[in-house]
């Protein structure tokens, strides 16, 4: 949840930290601080920790170091939090450092066992400072190191062994300015790779300005870094290797380029993010290729039930995913919310194959329930954007988004390639199945080729869907509708305008209006109207009857629906017009518009679109 960076080098480390942490807030804005390892006494100057941390945003922590400057460093670490343990104020803020202020510490995660821990430490007679189970952890590190023997390294590994839950903890020692150690588990944390300086981060954008060499760490590691070296050990101290890679993707993809939000930036790439997420999935043939489907075709012939399991944006993607597996494979499929999954006792073997989507890949509660399906020996498939995380790590196999960096808090282009990843996946399992004919499969994938043109038709319409969002300012309530694989998008645009202008708004099956939800109609309500296309079965007719009883109770219908469907103009007050496309492939388009009209309408009531509040990112915690 929290953005952590560390650095040790020449530079200074104070400006390497901070950019780190700018590109980083994304994962947590209730604070932020930063600590620097000061030897500015010289020769025999063991060194002290120079720090400084203030709740709020990184700006205030800015402010701060601007009128009270630290003292030159070249190692340093940084922080910014979402709470989890104690209020987001000041004294809770990290860095937090150890009983004499030899050690600083960062951390992400929970420590499930803090408690005891703190109960050892006050028995002792020390008063903590902070609610926060980062604090216990800082004070049980500089007691290891103080009582020895070894390093600040050794010292954590001993510290590690004695915690109980997820984290990522980094720390520096005043005594040793020239390193930096850190440790993981359960919890998102990489190295930087430079020239005579390392970083660390919890996830590239820390440090790609300075490095596109990375080292993805396993789990229960710990990794020092100093200016020339990097060396991972187990808890235990035996040496271990971390796996080294290259970052595709620039600096300039974590910019704005020239738009207001990343979340406007991030929606504008859409088109370019699903042509990269089709890339190089045929062959030669003509055959679907998955890049790191290690499941054999034999595993996934003898797959008789699909169970995805998800959370947020990525559980309506999973919903888009049941309709188009179900009917290309005719494997039944059950969607499933990460956070409910293992409580309820699935039914799981080695015939089920579990799918579970994560545009972060640590997401808590999905790394849960994929540990207890593998457990009771079903198959996990992993759908995920961020390479080297700890999802695809421990599933056996993966399909990767390639959707790039995604800075805003609420997803735009992460939900669209995580679709594609779905009908990549049901397409690939009826060609192993033989569910589907390949000149069928070959029909369906150069449909979903032609979606990036498809995409840039609905965006270049753009300015008519801000107008529209303009003109509902004064709304207090909207209501979103869809029928079959348009059902998800409509939850899924109540979901977006929920999260960015906290307005009330839900998303309902159109069939299931009568049923309850039409009581909520009143004169003047905006509802959007998610059309199926034309020719699918009774769908289409069935949602103009939706559209008309809303209507009749005077609620103002603002349809979606595809180029050359006049029928439902009459209907109407307001039609955004999306280009044909068959009704699986529908919310590939759908979705769009309800993500500019959500982004404009929270930028017109003067809401931060980017960082909406009490969200983050990547839930790393339970």
């Amino acid at each position: 949840m929290c953005g952590i960076v560390g650095y040790v080098g020449p530079k200074q480390a104070e400006q390497v930290v901070l950019a780190g942490l700018r590109r980083m807030e994304y994962r947590g804005y209730d604070s932020a601080g930063i600590g620097l390892v000061d030897t500015a006494g010289g020769a025999g100057d063991s060194g002290r920790i120079a720090w400084a941390k203030k709740s709020g945003k990184l700006a205030n922590l800015e402010k701060v170091l601007a009128e009270s400057p630290l003292p030159p460093a070249t190692t340093g670490v940084g922080h910014t939090r979402w709470a989890t343990h104690g209020a987001p104020n000041d004294v809770n803020a990290h860095p937090h450092l150890g009983t004499e202020g030899r050690v600083a510490l960062v951390h992400n995660g929970i420590i499930e066992n803090f408690a005891e821990l703190r109960a050892v430490l006050e028995a002792d007679g020390l008063v903590l400072a902070s609610e926060t189970d980062t604090e216990v952890v800082s004070h049980v590190l500089e007691r290891e190191l103080a009582a020895g023997p070894g390093t600040l390294t050794e010292a954590m590994q001993r510290t590690c062994r004695q915690l109980e839950g997820a984290f990522t903890l980094v720390a520096v020692d005043a005594h040793d300015p020239e390193r930096v150690v850190a440790a993981r588990r359960n919890s998102p944390l990489v190295v930087g790779l430079g020239d005579g300086e390392n970083f660390l981060g919890s996830d590239v954008a820390a440090f790609i300005e300075h490095t596109r060499d990375a080292l993805e760490l396993g789990q229960d590691q710990v990794v020092t870094i100093t200016r020339d070296a990097v060396e991972v050990s187990d808890f235990s101290g035996a040496p271990s290797e971390g796996k080294a890679y290259h970052v595709d993707w620039d600096l300039s993809a974590a910019e704005k380029e020239g738009h207001d939000w990343f979340m406007r930036k991030e929606i504008f790439e859409q088109p370019r993010a699903v042509a990269d997420a089709l890339l190089g999935r045929r062959d030669a043939t003509g055959r679907l290729m998955l890049d790191e489907m290690r499941l054999s075709d034999q595993e996934l012939r003898d797959i008789d039930k699909i169970i995805i399991i998800a959370a947020g944006t990525s559980f309506y993607a999973g919903m888009v995913a049941k309709y188009a597996i179900e009917h290309w494979t005719r494997v039944p499929v059950e969607v499933e919310l990460a956070s409910e999954f293992r409580y309820r006792d699935p039914i799981l073997d080695y015939s089920t194959l579990v799918v579970a989507i994560s545009q972060s890949g640590e997401t808590a509660d999905t790394l849960q329930a994929i540990r207890h399906a593998r457990g009771q020996r079903s198959k996990v498939l992993a759908i995920c954007n961020t390479n080297g995380s700890t999802i695809p790590r421990e599933s056996d196999a993966v399909i990767y988004t390639h959707a790039g960096p995604e800075i805003a808090v609420a997803s735009t282009k992460g939900f669209v390639t995580q679709l594609v990843a779905c009908y990549l996946l049901a397409l690939y399992l009826a060609q192993v199945k033989g569910t589907r004919y390949g000149d069928e499969i070959t029909q369906i994938v150069n449909q979903l080729e032609a979606v990036p043109a498809q995409l840039q038709q609905v965006l270049d319409d753009a300015p008519a869907i801000y107008e529209l969002a303009r003109q509902h300012t004064g709304a207090r309530s909207i209501l979103f509708l869809g029928r079959h694989a348009g059902y998800p998008v409509a939850l899924e645009g109540a979901l977006k305008l929920k999260e960015l202008a906290y307005l009330h708004a839900e998303g309902f099956a159109a069939g299931e209006l009568k049923h309850g939800p039409i009581a909520l109609i009143e004169e003047g309500l905006p509802v959007l109207c998610v059309v199926p296309p034309q020719g699918r079965d009774q769908l289409h007719d069935k949602m103009l009857s939706g559209i008309q009883e809303v209507r009749a109770r005077g609620a103002k219908a603002i349809c979606l629906a595809e180029e050359g469907d006049e029928r439902v103009a009459p209907y109407a007050d307001h039609v955004v017009r999306l280009p044909r496309v068959p009704v699986l492939l529908q919310p590939l388009l759908a979705v769009v518009p309800l993500q500019l009209f959500a982004c404009e309408l929270a930028t017109v009531l003067g809401h931060d679109v980017d960082q909406p509040r009490n969200l983050a990112k990547s839930v790393t915690v339970e």
